[in-house]
């Protein structure tokens, strides 16, 4: 029964990077001219004094997490403009990314799931076993979140925030569509679409990193494809989560009505 199960999630997962790849390709095709001055491009020219964040008129219905237990950090809401993100801006986000209590939530489902369908049978079954796919699984999103969101974007000055489309950017499929596609397709730092070497790049060398630390006979180029297009699935997932979120946060817990991409 196991699997059926990891050959289904590993086909989905096969399937969530290809879909990616084609919404990405499509939505650069279909750029009309002035696309750069969409509004939720960053505004280099709207810096507070004093380095604090640039002023707004509005209250930001992102939160720093969602439902209080997944980290937020990246996102922002639509009709925020901000100025280009420091060196040492990107190594904070990617350490609230990575050691906020909210982090842990995800490496503590990842490592339960890897161990009932027995992912890496050196590692074993019980207690034990789970404390050793736990923290693979905690270091593998620490690699990962510092590649994607400091390292790589530093070096090729990409924007590592997740700007949403917002309620007025289209109908929901539109808006899904959007988010998936910013797994490939981001923002530099002059605030115009790129290919997102960050995310790409980078989750690939974090999967390569991870055979540092992985048993000899799991270091195969199989599983390091596995892990490379996990990275970039989840994290394509999450940019949807975080499209709808304040829309969902608005409707069942009360919060700030998400603003509208004019």
């Amino acid at each position: 029964m196991i699997e059926p199960v990891k050959r289904l999630c590993c086909r989905f997962r096969q399937f969530a990077v290809a879909f990616c790849l084609l919404i990405s390709v499509s939505a650069l095709h279909a750029q009309q001219p002035g696309a750069d001055a969409l509004p939720n491009a960053p505004a280099p020219q709207q810096v507070a004094v004093g380095g604090g964040a640039p002023p707004s008129d509005h209250t930001d219905p992102q939160t720093k997490r969602i439902l209080g237990i997944f980290p937020n950090f990246r996102a922002v809401s639509a009709d925020s403009h901000l100025p280009p993100q420091s060196v040492k801006e990107k190594f904070v986000t990617a350490s609230q990314d990575s050691f906020d209590y909210s982090a842990f939530v995800l490496p503590v489902v990842l490592a339960g799931y890897s161990q009932l369908t027995n992912e890496t049978p050196e590692f074993h079954q019980g207690a034990a076993g789970y404390g050793r796919y736990f923290w693979h699984t905690f270091v593998d999103q620490t690699d990962e979140n510092y590649m994607v969101e400091f390292i790589v974007p530093s070096l090729t000055r990409e924007d590592t925030r997740y700007y949403t489309l917002g309620p007025g950017g289209g109908r929901a499929l539109k808006r899904m569509g959007y988010a998936l596609s910013r797994a490939v397709v981001t923002r530099n730092d002059t605030g115009h679409d790129t290919f997102n070497v960050s995310e790409v790049v980078g989750a690939g060398a974090a999967a390569g990193i991870s055979n540092l630390y992985y048993p000899s006979k799991e270091r195969t180029l199989g599983n390091t494809v596995d892990k490379w297009t996990t990275n970039v699935g989840i994290d394509a997932v999450s940019f949807v989560i975080r499209e709808f979120w304040p829309d969902i946060n608005h409707v069942l817990f009360h919060g700030d009505k998400p603003m509208a991409n004019h």
